[in-house]
């Protein structure tokens, strides 16, 4: 048995929706004869009668109205098929899988991600997270394409590429912070810390110890939203990347305040340096670069 003709359908949509031959026709680029050659063919092929003349315009019969839900359904797959398969020959599809930490997982890359896949909804983009070092691994494993991680970081397989400054900045609840902190202040306060080994403590407990200080931890959380929450609760003050906070809908009644001596960190991209750059990963490189500023 024959399959029908997908021309054949379209054209058919066409003359119902236009109401007559001569309308579907100009609106597929077609003649009429075209257009009433097709018909005539899916009505054979068929064994049934589609259309019908009503007054000046044409109209489905019964047959032809079930034959119309079918083949609008099937246009429209066909058109998303289009567009699938448009998105593939622009190289823009496939999957690309990144690694990043936590933080900047949920404050930075949501709106990049969102736009990545409006533009490109044949492309799957997949976010793990993870410490710095367990990232760079698996990016070197080949497990990841590109690391968004916290510098240093190094390997002789891999190409590092600074991307922007992150500032840490001390929360409390409201009214808790004078205006400004040093680390003397914080010294002497309960501390609620990401946990050890991640490179965000590491860099916390240095500036501690370059002032000749140790932090008091009372908690020591791996997620900085988790930390936030503690913090609100009035459990302890804590020391965030400036990003956790900077949005006044993130801050849920924290104070903020900036560090003395000042602390940040850099973040950055590691991908393979023998690593094919197809489109679709250059593409999202170039999204990732585009959050410098």
């Amino acid at each position: 048995m024959k399959r029908l003709n997908l021309d054949q359908l379209h054209t058919f949509i066409e003359v119902i929706t236009a109401g007559s031959f001569s309308a579907a026709a100009e609106r597929l680029g077609l003649t009429q004869p075209a257009v009433s050659l097709q018909i005539r063919q899916l009505e054979n092929r068929l064994n049934l009668r589609l259309i019908e003349r009503v007054g000046k315009r044409l109209k489905a019969t019964a047959a032809g109205a079930r034959l119309l839900e079918h083949a609008r359904r099937i246009d429209d797959l066909v058109e998303e098929a289009l567009q699938d398969m448009s998105s593939h020959a622009q190289g823009v599809a496939g999957q690309v899988a990144i690694g990043t930490g936590a933080t900047a997982c949920i404050h930075l890359l949501p709106p990049l991600l969102q736009a990545m896949r409006r533009r490109y909804p044949a492309l799957d983009i997949r976010v793990s997270t993870g410490n710095t070092d367990d990232i760079v691994a698996a990016v070197v494993e080949n497990r990841l394409d590109i690391g968004l991680v916290t510098l240093p970081a190094s390997g002789r397989s891999l190409h590092v590429t600074p991307l922007l400054r992150d500032e840490f900045v001390a929360i409390a609840v409201a009214g808790e912070l004078p205006e400004r902190i040093s680390v003397q202040d914080l010294s002497e306060q309960p501390l609620v810390l990401f946990e050890p080994g991640s490179s965000t403590r590491l860099l916390i407990d240095d500036w501690f110890l370059q002032a000749g200080l140790r932090p008091r931890a009372v908690m020591e959380l791996g997620s900085i939203e988790a930390i936030k929450e503690m913090v609100a609760a009035g459990l302890g003050w804590s020391i965030v990347p400036r990003m956790a906070v900077d949005a006044p809908h993130h801050r849920r009644g924290l104070e903020v305040r900036p560090l003395a001596p000042g602390l940040s960190r850099t973040l950055g991209l590691v991908l393979r340096q023998d690593k094919p750059l197809g489109a679709s990963l250059r593409k999202v490189l170039a999204a990732l670069e585009g959050l410098a500023p």
